[in-house]
């Protein structure tokens, strides 16, 4: 009993943390999309703080300089919650849908090396992929479309950049039109726009283990009614990351490059590991191949790390 008053303490006074890592960099106060086109141009002329580069970001940075090309989807478990952070928003659909994943990014590789296109709160965004990546708390995973696609990537991207310049705003409906989106609709309909379909949109009721999480279910349809205008309900149908039988992972028109690979990207939890890596022969299956994790070769925040978007 004891120790269940002192955890129900803890949570009165140190409630979790609701933004996601990425949020942290925004100053405080700072209302607008921080990882949208203003926020960015702000940044290039001086008038926000570059972005601080760690030395866990330059890892990232490296090994996203290693790997990943234009048009990659890159996977992870994010950690988006509501109620103040005491709902874990992102490990509920996960779960319930039976992935590793909960949240998908499309990457373009731009001047300053890799970013990753996709939708937060509260619209669509652009971070650099070691500043992404920070956002995950489990797995990660790359995929790449398969060679005989891969004229559709130029189309993929610009409809990525032009979404970023509408600023398109984040779909808490899960709405089927294109007035908002959240990052799976983007990534799908990235590729859409260039005549690719990955997957299908399947209904909130029939995701895998949804019959494991009755009241979490029922909770979300209760709560969504007092805080949207249009509620979920079982017959909601959205598009998910997914597994090898459903969703964007198991679209037969992409390769895996990275696996699911448990590998956080909050520093307090980092096991200092890094993902291995598939790099995928042009004809055939992927070939294993090692990517080196060295400690950093420059002093984090020189004048070649604190680049920002």
């Amino acid at each position: 009993m004891t120790g269940i008053l002192a955890w129900s303490l803890s949570l009165v006074l140190f409630p979790p943390e609701e933004r996601e890592m990425s949020a942290r960099f925004a100053p405080p106060g700072y209302e607008a999309n921080y990882w949208g086109p203003e926020a960015t141009e702000a940044r290039q002329e001086g008038k926000l703080p570059p972005i601080p580069m760690t030395p866990h970001m330059a890892r990232w940075d490296r090994w996203g300089r290693q790997v990943l090309r234009d048009g990659d989807i890159v996977f992870r478990m994010g950690d988006a919650r509501l109620l103040h952070g005491y709902f874990p928003m992102s490990r509920f659909l996960a779960n319930c849908s039976n992935s590793k994943f909960s949240h998908t990014g499309i990457v373009a590789i731009e001047k300053d090396g890799p970013v990753v296109y996709d939708t937060t709160r509260p619209a669509v965004a652009r971070q650099p992929f070691c500043v992404w990546i920070l956002d995950n708390v489990g797995c990660i995973g790359v995929k790449r479309l398969r060679p005989e696609y891969r004229g559709a990537i130029p189309k993929v991207v610009a409809y990525c950049r032009r979404v970023y310049q509408e600023q398109v705003p984040f779909d808490y409906e899960l709405g089927e039109d294109d007035s908002k989106l959240y990052c799976i609709e983007m990534t799908q309909k990235a590729y859409l726009s260039a005549g690719i379909n990955l997957c299908r949109p399947i209904r909130v009721g029939d995701m895998e283990r949804a019959a494991e999480f009755p009241a979490c279910m029922i909770g979300l349809q209760f709560a969504s009614k007092y805080v949207l205008e249009h509620p979920l309900t079982f017959d909601t149908t959205a598009y998910f990351p997914g597994n090898e039988r459903h969703g964007i992972w198991s679209a037969k028109q992409l390769m895996t490059v990275v696996e699911p690979t448990y590998s956080p990207g909050y520093p307090e939890i980092s096991t200092g590991e890094l993902p291995p890596v598939h790099t995928p022969a042009e004809t055939g299956a992927p070939r294993p191949v090692k990517v080196s994790n060295p400690s950093p070769s420059r002093e984090p925040g020189d004048a070649a790390d604190r680049k920002g978007t």
